[in-house]
């Protein structure tokens, strides 16, 4: 999901900012120009440090700012198909939930939050299983699978991710804690049922005196 890795780039140092304090400044803009921006059309960067100018800058004529190729450290999110991921509940809506995990969301739709029918209560932001009463509400830290992905190169926080907690180990992590526990229990009641109590040792029979 995280993961770093060391880049080259180009930022553009526009004619007011140049002077003796370089390296803040391209600190600075290298940061305006790529984080929250797509790398390879699959990986987010969430953030760069470590930002180092490579030789001499360039001037491109009718443009009076500098063009200086840069290394960096960048800090890139990139979510794949399959993977389990926890986030938290951050709106719900009448078709869904959406789960913030790093710093993307990714949509529960109501058929894929349990094996129940969800009643919407989008007033109250909350989700409602119609049996079960197990409720989902903004703020409900949960366990899910990324099940389908579109990013945007445009806008990334706009991307299309599919998530699905139907499936053993997903779901509200309280609904998955009770899940273990139930099973923890009914692993303790079969192997207590096995054991059978000894039976109590006869008493011996008195010894009499011989004729």
């Amino acid at each position: 999901m995280y993961y770093l890795d060391h880049r080259r780039d180009v930022v553009r140092i526009p004619p007011e900012r140049l002077g003796p304090e370089l390296d803040t400044v391209l600190t600075e803009l290298a940061q305006q120009q790529f984080e929250g921006k797509l790398v390879d059309g699959q990986n987010l960067t969430v953030m760069i440090q470590e930002v180092t100018p490579l030789g001499e800058g360039h001037i491109i004529h009718g443009d009076g700012g500098v063009y200086q190729e840069v290394e960096y450290s960048a800090l890139l999110f990139r979510p794949e198909i399959q993977e389990v991921v926890e986030g938290a509940v951050v709106e719900i809506r009448k078709f869904g939930a959406f789960v913030r995990f790093g710093p993307l969301d990714g949509l529960l739709h109501v058929s894929q939050i349990m094996d129940d029918r969800v009643n919407i209560d989008e007033h109250n932001q909350r989700l409602v299983g119609v049996e079960t009463k197990r409720d989902l509400k903004v703020g409900y830290k949960v366990r899910a699978r990324v099940v389908s992905l579109s990013l945007s190169e445009i806008s990334p926080r706009d991307s299309r991710i599919g998530l699905t907690m139907r499936q053993p180990g997903l779901g509200r992590l309280e609904w998955i804690q009770e899940a273990h526990k139930k099973t923890e229990e009914k692993g303790g009641a079969k192997k207590g049922g096995g054991k059978k109590e000894a039976p109590a040792p006869k008493a011996a029979a008195p010894v009499g005196k011989a004729p």
